[in-house]
């Protein structure tokens, strides 16, 4: 009996009707991208295992596609790891290659390898399939592509204000009605984490807090107790979850629970002056959240 020809779970075919509208999506993108002064790069579908390892902490590690030594290669896997049940160790002797997890890491590497070839500050866009061995579901697919935009080798918020303009003029020429942009800030994040007492699981707060929307308050508390976040850090940090109001009403809610965090309060200015640049062009009528 023949076998009935099938996709891998988790990826998907895209008809000539599918390509058109995924091509007229990313001309739209680029030509504004283009418009701002953006330049495209590329970098391979798969990294050494070295540079992507490590970056996205424990979670983010078993979703990574390995790609298996061939040839002579096999050869040189550490058995002695295997023997003394070092499982991570042995894994990693027999692949010294995976595919891409995400464009941010690739793009690191891009930047300390190519630095003397560019020119800072180095304002990028790319757009390019990633892989994630996730469970594939709904809307969720193991290979997907990814659109990034990047400023390296500048602090200035007025890039913040910048990228806040390209979202809206990107999504408000597809043509998307009632869109919100979200922001939010790096150092505001650290001095949670500082206040709650939990410094050491920034990276598990972090990830925890960004699945609010999908999995709600209860789904985050969960998945911090999992991690092992101290329950006297998790009690300080669910008021956090809960924040109603305008954009003013949570800052100055947020400003009062980092009060005494100095890493916290310097995110939580930037955060105002984005904020109050947003507020001079509001003639645009972006949607901007936090």
């Amino acid at each position: 009996m023949s076998n009935k020809p099938r996709i891998s779970k988790g990826t998907r075919d895209f008809l000539p009707d599918d390509v058109k509208k995924r091509t007229y999506i990313f001309d739209v993108m680029k030509e504004v991208f283009t418009k701002y002064g953006y330049q495209p790069i590329e970098t391979p579908s798969f990294e050494l295992t070295s540079t992507l390892m490590g970056k996205y902490g424990d979670e983010g590690d078993r979703l990574i596609f390995r790609i298996l030594n061939s040839g002579e290669k096999v050869k040189k896997a550490d058995l002695s790891a295997l023997e003394n049940n070092e499982l991570s160790k042995f894994s990693n002797s027999l692949s010294e290659k995976a595919l891409r997890y995400d464009l941010t890491v690739p793009f690191a590497r891009f930047v300390a390898q190519h630095q003397n070839e560019l020119s800072f500050p180095f304002k990028r866009y790319q757009i390019q399939p990633v892989w994630r061995s996730d469970r594939p579901q709904h809307g969720r697919y193991q290979e997907f592509t990814q659109c990034d935009i990047d400023v390296v080798g500048s602090s200035s918020l007025l890039y913040e204000l910048e990228c806040i303009q390209i979202f809206d003029e990107v999504l408000t020429g597809l043509n998307l009605p009632g869109f919100a942009i979200k922001i939010n800030n790096r150092k505001i994040l650290s001095g949670i984490a500082e206040k709650s007492g939990a410094e050491a699981f920034l990276v598990s707060i972090v990830t925890a807090i960004d699945k609010l929307d999908k999995i709600g308050t209860d789904g985050v508390l969960k998945e911090l107790n999992d991690k092992k976040v101290p329950k006297t850090a998790i009690k300080k940090l669910e008021p956090l979850l809960s924040y109603k109001g305008s954009n003013d009403e949570k800052v100055e809610l947020i400003s009062a629970f980092l009060k005494d965090s100095k890493i916290g309060m310097e995110g939580v200015e930037e955060l105002k002056t984005v904020l109050n640049q947003v507020e001079q062009i509001r003639a645009r009528k972006w949607a901007v959240r936090i």
